[in-house]
């Protein structure tokens, strides 16, 4: 192909919705329709790899962390990126409907949030769960202690067993405050709030392990946390506030 057909074929890749779907299920944008596209719908989202040995976790299996991973994670980075290319055909089709466009806005809002919120997951992984830094003197201020604070986020977790959702302590830049939050699905969180640890409450997270014992998984995802990230966020969002 020369140079002026392969231009043709670029072009007619970003208005043509079918071929974006197309991209999706290859599980990327291509590099023609990156190239042409608003960089804020290039689709050149890169899975984060697990920063710890998913065989050396106290009570969450390997199989259970690497599906969790490959599937859920991975699978809702691929469906960003797929959307982002859907959104850049549609940015240049003068006859996409408002609606259909809010429909893949929407759907850009929840993977959005579902790949930020694993990689928060993950990210806060292979430590030996005890609170230390700076983190653990400002639950105490805010919760009364961290037993405290651990007590409730646990009922919290527990609240969202057989369900789904995210269970998230937050830095509320609004109120600079601790909270735990919870949200029914990706797609919710406090409007300033800064997420600093979240748990994965839907079902494939903990099912393969513990089935519908929850509590279970919950403390087991507490005994694993790596509280040196959790204050690096703390710290981060403490900046953010002062900015």
């Amino acid at each position: 192909m020369d140079t002026k057909d392969h231009g043709l074929a670029r072009r007619k890749a970003l208005t043509t919705v079918g071929v974006g779907a197309a991209a999706a299920l290859a599980g990327s944008f291509s590099d023609a329709q990156a190239a042409d596209a608003a960089p804020v719908f290039a689709g050149q989202h890169k899975p984060v790899p697990l920063s710890f040995d998913a065989a050396k976790l106290e009570g969450l299996s390997e199989k259970l962390i690497t599906s969790h991973w490959q599937n859920n994670y991975i699978g809702s980075v691929n469906a960003l990126n797929m959307i982002e290319g859907k959104l850049a055909a549609a940015m240049q089709d003068p006859d996409t409907h408002p609606l259909v466009y809010n429909g893949l806005k929407r759907e850009e809002l929840h993977r959005t949030g579902s790949v930020i919120l694993h990689e928060l997951y993950f990210g806060a992984l292979g430590g030996d769960g005890k609170p230390g830094g700076d983190i653990a003197g400002a639950l105490s201020a805010a919760f009364g202690s961290v037993d405290a604070w651990q007590a409730e986020f646990l009922r919290i977790s527990v609240g969202l067993g057989g369900g789904s959702g995210w269970v998230m302590l937050s830095f509320n830049l609004h109120t600079n405050s601790l909270h735990s939050y919870w949200a029914p699905d990706h797609l919710h969180n406090a409007t300033t709030g800064v997420p600093l640890l979240a748990l994965d409450m839907y079902e494939h997270s903990y099912h393969m392990d513990y089935g519908t014992a929850a509590r279970r998984y919950v403390e087991a995802f507490m005994s694993n946390t790596d509280w040196e990230v959790v204050d690096q966020r703390y710290q981060r969002a403490l900046r953010m506030a002062a900015a």
